[in-house]
């Protein structure tokens, strides 16, 4: 059975029909039915010669559970989590690297990447300066999609795909990929790669990293339960469940030796998804140990989350 949804807003092509982006104003599941704004978009579209593009009106229904099959429809299924119709790892993104265009990300919108350098002199023969804000296949989310209730300091530290949960904050070093994000109240100072979720009241220190599935194989997505602390600039390859600590500086995968409380020994893998544990590293040893949490460790602030 598919689980279709549809999009409406405009997309903006080159001349040789290379869809730049798609941005949809109206969105939601089930097919396309049309409504009081198709009155907007009809003759809607035009040329925009200094960037060499045609915007066009876009009308779109997709099944998500297929892969994408065009960048309007890829770009539907961004929008769906950024707009948190849609959870991480919900939608099937098989292949949407190949059905994204590497786009300049411009002040004066989308470009192809073989006119920059045209548009660059056009702009500066006027008197104006071009601003190239990235080279990529994924653009800012806040360009397309801004968020009740979340907080960014640093548009370009959030891609477009990011699921940000009402009462968000993310900081200035803090980074959320496509297909991830935060499911509750979280800080984030630290990355959230693709697939990586992380729990109401969780704390993603400055400098730490959450492994994400894009690249070295890995295939397992990594979730952090709820109440849980990521400490400064430690690293994590597993899931945790709730309530948990991981020490500053430590980086805990799969592969690490962990010392249990009961004195056992085994991979981090084998204490993936526990609760109420605490992660750190022997001062004197060196080991990494796995203690039973007792106390808290403050939570988060809740006027830094509520203003």
């Amino acid at each position: 059975m598919s689980r279709p949804a549809w999009g409406a807003g405009f997309t903006t092509e080159t001349p040789v029909g290379e869809v730049l982006d798609t941005w949809y104003r109206w969105l939601g599941w089930g097919e396309y039915t049309g409504g009081d704004f198709d009155d907007l978009l009809t003759g809607a579209n035009r040329a925009d010669e200094r960037r060499g593009v045609q915007v066009r009106a876009a009308r779109v229904t997709i099944d998500v559970d297929e892969a994408p099959a065009s960048a309007s429809d890829a770009y539907l299924r961004l929008h769906l989590l950024s707009h948190r119709l849609a959870t991480p790892n919900s939608l099937n993104m098989d292949g949407i690297f190949g059905a994204l265009a590497n786009v300049a990300w411009t002040n004066l919108g989308p470009v192809s990447v073989d006119r920059v350098d045209d548009i660059r002199f056009a702009e500066a023969r006027d008197g104006r300066r071009l601003t190239v804000l990235g080279q990529d296949k994924f653009p800012r989310m806040l360009d397309y999609v801004s968020p009740s209730g979340v907080r960014i300091a640093d548009a370009d530290r959030v891609r477009l795909g990011a699921h940000l949960a009402e009462g968000t904050v993310v900081m200035h070093e803090g980074f959320c990929n496509f297909n991830a994000g935060t499911l509750g109240t979280s800080m984030v100072e630290g990355r959230i790669s693709a697939g990586v979720v992380v729990g109401d009241g969780s704390d993603i220190g400055g400098g730490a990293s959450i492994m994400g599935t894009l690249s070295g194989g890995g295939k397992e997505t990594i979730s952090v339960g709820r109440n849980c602390l990521i400490g400064a600039n430690a690293g994590l390859g597993i899931s945790l469940g709730d309530d948990c600590i991981v020490e500053a500086g430590l980086y805990l995968t799969a592969g690490t030796l962990v010392k249990l409380p009961d004195g056992d020994i085994v991979k981090g893998r084998q204490v993936s998804g526990a609760s109420g544990m605490m992660f750190i590293r022997h001062s004197q040893t060196g080991a990494v140990e796995a203690r039973v949490r007792s106390g808290a460790w403050g939570g988060l602030n809740e006027a830094l989350h509520t203003n």
